[in-house]
């Protein structure tokens, strides 16, 4: 609202400093710091609220030191991080750009999901949630939402770079525009996969053998991937939200990366610096990402070891359905396993100890596990380390993890 507001004041009474707000980074800038002040300061007062509604946690008793103390502690946190995103955004993006409505939709979608999973438990006293088939529903249901947007609106386009640009003038930001070395805007299904030199993917390949009009079939996979995407990213962000801290800064750490890949995605001079697919409008949702990342951090001030506050599924499902829509939307979603890798080895830990304990139930009459507990985390706690070195550790691991996603800009 403020983008608008301003715009109108420097077009009209050409209002000194206005025109600041037409720079992502400056209103980018802005987000982040309003975020990060509403998670922090009021976010205080939502936990205490939540105290007094006795929203606690109802702790299963698996064994685990300090599991006991943390029973009755507030969860539901999860409402600081989405209101921390939400009302930033509201104030400083571009509402009508595409990728901003969709992450604003995937924000309240996953949120209202893992809401009512939280209020079952809490207040119904059910401390299995909404029943898994629902949760799944719900999210392929944003899967079909994502994938169909991304598909169908005419914002959503790719720039080819011409095959006659001069790169050299470009890097040097000589005589050449930017902007002649691109083509038109096209509608394009063109993903990017790491480490590889002609990195391009596009999704029509996948059923190019329907004949010659394959391509207007090209949005069935794709729709399926995304699908696939969302799901696997949200319930591995829910299964890493087993331990003080883990979740908010692990992803905290993922969305910071994919903040970098859209900046760059979205900015023609970067883009061809780099040699990346160019995204027009899609620099738009570095100002999501700002106020995301700042709810993020100013919800581990009350989360890192000891908890204040627990996210619970109200903020584990918003939080991986939004990295996983972000990804999608910068074409960096085969970059997943490797940047979001701590949620990939906890949904790995987690099916590797489910089917080696049936196999070898079934193979021997006596289930045998491969990990001292399941997800990961749990298997270190169980080993005897303290869980703020385990958070720690994975944080490290996070940070090289996305360095690493990083370099693929260039490393093919």
């Amino acid at each position: 609202m403020l983008y608008y507001l301003f715009d109108y004041l420097e077009k009209h009474y050409q209002l000194p400093g206005a025109s600041l707000f037409q720079y992502i980074s400056f209103r980018s800038a802005l987000a982040f710091a309003f975020s990060l002040m509403i998670s922090t300061v009021f976010g205080k007062r939502i936990i205490d609220k939540l105290r007094n509604l006795q929203v606690g946690e109802s702790i299963r008793d698996l064994g685990l030191e300090g599991q006991v103390q943390k029973a009755g502690t507030p969860t539901m946190g999860g409402l600081i991080i989405i209101l921390a995103t939400i009302l930033p955004v509201l104030l400083l993006a571009k509402l009508s750009n595409v990728y901003i409505i969709i992450l604003l939709v995937t924000t309240i979608w996953m949120g209202l999901i893992g809401f009512i999973d939280d209020y079952i438990k809490v207040f119904r006293k059910n401390k299995d949630g909404l029943k898994g088939k629902f949760k799944v529903l719900g999210q392929v249901g944003l899967g079909v939402f994502v994938g169909l947007m991304l598909y169908f609106s005419p914002q959503v386009v790719v720039k080819e770079e011409l095959q006659n640009s001069n790169v050299a003038q470009v890097q040097e930001f000589q005589t050449v525009n930017p902007s002649s070395l691109f083509g038109k805007e096209t509608k394009s299904l063109k993903t990017t996969i790491p480490f590889v030199k002609n990195n391009e993917f596009d999704y029509s390949v996948l059923v190019n053998w329907l004949g010659d009009d394959y391509q207007k079939y090209a949005w069935i996979p794709f729709l399926l991937i995304v699908i696939f995407i969302v799901t696997a990213t949200s319930n591995g962000a829910n299964l890493t939200d087993g331990i003080d801290g883990l979740a908010a800064g692990s992803s905290a750490i993922i969305v910071m990366a994919l903040g970098v890949f859209a900046w760059i995605s979205g900015n023609i001079i970067f883009a061809n610096y780099l040699n990346v697919m160019y995204i027009p409008h899609s620099g738009e949702m570095t100002i999501f990402i700002s106020a995301f990342v700042g709810g993020l951090v100013g919800f581990l001030w009350y989360n890192t070891y000891p908890a204040q506050v627990f996210m619970g599924d109200t903020g584990s499902l918003t939080i991986g359905g939004i990295i996983a829509v972000i990804a999608i939307s910068v074409r960096k979603e085969f970059l997943l396993p490797i940047l979001a890798g701590i949620f990939f080895m906890e949904i790995i830990s987690v099916m590797l100890q489910v089917s080696y304990f049936k196999y070898t139930r079934k193979k021997y009459g006596e289930g045998k596990r491969i990990f001292l507990m399941s997800p990961l985390h749990h298997h270190y706690q169980k080993s005897g380390y303290h869980e703020s070195k385990i958070v720690t550790r994975f944080w490290i691991i996070g940070i090289m993890l996305a360095v690493l996603s990083i370099i693929t800009l260039k490393v093919r």
